[in-house]
């Protein structure tokens, strides 16, 4: 055969292979990780790696995969990768290094001493020995720092534990990683992922100011497992919130999400993590990990509510199914559980536009009212969180880290004066007492605290909820602000969300309970007036009980999502042009009601708008178009 001839072949023959083996879906990429005890298992293709991959991409389409050259001090002799390497080369999968810097995670995450030269030099070494391997490289969790050995305490000095950490950490991230691996390989791109408690990074190191401009690109730790099982306690919005602040802090520079099953209550919770994050545009999204994928499916983990044809559907989930070009048979891991939920979300995710919500500033380094952004998301407000004074924008809510940016009382004067709105929180009036903001208005926060049950809008009835909250007693002066939602106990009352003009513009106090987690028991028509006042800029609001979630796009679209054990009726509220609202998946179109304009001062006001009943399952999604 003549050798041009032979070469073509070759080539028609790879691209075949790439073909068959590279499963894209249409909206976003999916990847896998593997630690580094899972890639020291795969010298053994034949009894361990290739039965494996044949069963999960038998599930799921996947289009890379992380190997691990490092954890808890295991590396990844040369001779293992290079099997692995070739494994999933010949298959036409993407492939990545990753590393692990912990000495041993099980031991409370026990990270190396970045003080100490012999850990100085073992992490430096890592790095160059997976640059060497691999053209692109991701930091899994733990590029931080808890040492408290003498030699970081000698070297730490007068400076606070958390700046400290900041400074070192930026410090390692250039001379022990990038560096030196750059070094090595002049062309790989080095990538971190942060991890979900982002409220408290800087105190452990990882600095999301100087960090990121240091690293070819980030990456999102999307996780939020079952906030009543892990210690934790995130709430399932954190999950869609955390991919928009860090788009805000790399923008075009995120790399996607990272979701891990640990303690995840239900495959239902397993599947929301996976679908918040694409609702917030992932381009990718990374599965953690090798070992958890493969896990067999267990009816335990079948939620109580399934049966109703749910967003996530346990029944239509366990049809046989094959992605690979073998026999068709029931699914037996994980892997189907997320395979199922990435075609149902690709179905509709190019029709998306740009998610866009209520601009929150949080100041680098911040916090205060831990988390509360991904409460607020979770009772139908559409949070966007920023690292930037959002300036322009005309309603912005600030929570107690706006207390971090010294000059954010002028800031809110300059925004007043322009007449726009602000929204701050019982917490940074606080924080903000005797600073200025009484020269806004003498409303405070004192600290006494009320415990109650019943609420009343525009003196409306008074409204009971089963269970009674906490929360800060807010103190004004009469007619100089005014109440629009009211907490009650007895005869005496207090101000839930209150309102002071100033200049052209109006502030707004937002008291929050003790345990921001009451937000949600909230009663609708409390709820409903919060929501027109936080989103009165917005398109699309909804009204109804808490516990569901509003994703807002540019193109004028929606989501809205019930995290709900039982089928809910709710209104999708649309500003007065918009008098048609279409089901995206279903191409149901929805009749709506129209609403005249409302006037009444004690309520926010609105120039009339359009009202869509509409039922959403339990935990499920419903995606519209509004025109």
């Amino acid at each position: 055969m003549p050798k041009l001839k032979v070469i073509l072949l070759l080539l028609i023959f790879g691209s075949m292979s790439r073909l068959c083996f590279a499963q894209q879906y249409k909206n976003f990429k999916v990847s896998i990780y593997c630690r580094a005890y899972e890639v020291q298992k795969m010298q053994d293709t034949t009894n361990y790696l290739k039965p494996l991959w044949n069963e999960i991409t038998r599930q799921m389409k996947v289009d890379k995969i992380y190997l691990e050259t490092h954890r808890d001090l295991l590396i990844v002799d040369q001779k293992t990768l290079d099997i692995a390497k070739q494994f999933f080369k010949d298959r036409g999968v993407e492939i990545a290094g990753g590393i692990t810097y912990t000495i041993s995670e099980p031991n409370r995450f026990q990270t190396f001493c970045y003080s100490d030269p012999n850990d100085r030099k073992k992490v430096k070494e890592i790095a160059e020995y997976t640059a060497k391997n691999f053209d692109t490289f991701i930091l899994d969790d733990f590029f931080f720092t808890n040492c408290k050995d003498d030699g970081a305490i000698k070297e730490k000095g007068t400076k606070s534990w958390t700046q400290y950490r900041l400074d070192l950490m930026a410090e390692a991230a250039k001379s022990l990683v990038v560096g030196p691996a750059k070094a090595v390989n002049p062309k790989v791109k080095v990538i971190i992922k942060y991890p979900n408690w982002y409220e408290h990074f800087q105190g452990l190191g990882f600095n999301l100011e100087k960090q990121p401009s240091i690293f070819d690109g980030i990456y999102t730790g999307t996780e939020t497992r079952d906030a009543t099982l892990t210690a934790q306690h995130l709430q399932p919005y954190l999950g869609y919130s955390i991919i928009r602040y860090y788009d805000n802090i790399a923008p075009g520079r995120n790399g996607g999400g990272w979701v891990d099953p640990g303690l995840m209550g239900t495959y239902d919770r397993y599947a929301e993590q996976l679908w918040l994050t694409l609702f917030a545009k992932a381009p990718e999204e990374t599965l953690f990990d090798f070992r958890q994928i493969i896990m067999p499916l267990d009816i335990k983990f079948r939620a109580p509510w399934q049966g109703q044809q749910t967003s996530f559907d346990y029944d239509e989930m366990m049809k046989p199914v094959n992605h690979n070009g073998g026999a068709v048979e029931k699914p037996t891991t994980l892997a189907r559980a997320a395979g199922y939920t990435f075609e149902k979300v690709d179905q509709f995710l190019g029709k998306l536009g740009n998610p866009v919500g209520i601009k929150s500033y949080r100041p680098y380094h911040s916090t205060g009212e831990d988390f509360l952004q991904n409460y607020l998301g979770m009772i139908g407000l559409p949070m966007d969180m920023s690292p930037e004074f959002p300036a322009k924008d005309s309603v912005i809510l600030l929570t107690e880290e706006a207390k971090f940016d010294a000059a954010i009382v002028s800031k809110i004067k300059k925004q007043l004066t322009e007449g726009k709105s602000v929204i701050i929180t019982s917490g940074l009036l606080k924080a903000l007492q005797g600073k200025g903001i009484e020269d806004i208005a003498e409303i405070y926060c004192s600290d006494r605290k009320a415990l109650v049950q019943d609420f009343t809008v525009a003196r409306s009835p008074l409204m009971h909820i089963d269970k009674p909250i906490i929360i800060p007693q807010i103190t004004y002066l009469t007619n100089d602000s005014w109440e629009m939602v009211s907490a009650v106990n007895g005869p005496n009352g207090w101000p839930l969300l209150h309102e002071a003009d100033y200049s052209k513009g109006k502030l707004y106090i937002l008291t929050i309970p003790d345990n921001f987690a009451d937000l949600y028991n909230l009663p609708a028509e409390a709820l409903n007036v919060i929501r027109k006042a936080l989103g009165s800029q917005l398109k699309v609001s909804i009204e109804g009980a808490g516990n569901i979630s509003l994703f807002l796009y540019d193109n004028n679209t929606c989501i809205v999502e019930s995290f709900l054990p039982t089928t809910t009726s709710i209104n999708i509220v649309t500003a007065a042009p918009f008098k048609k609202l279409t089901d995206i998946v279903s191409n149901e179109t929805i009749s709506g009601t129209e609403r005249k304009p409302q006037t009444f001062w004690f309520l926010p006001k609105n120039n009339g708008s359009n009202v869509f009943t509409i039922a959403v399952k339990p935990h499920s999604f419903r995606v519209f178009r509004f025109e």
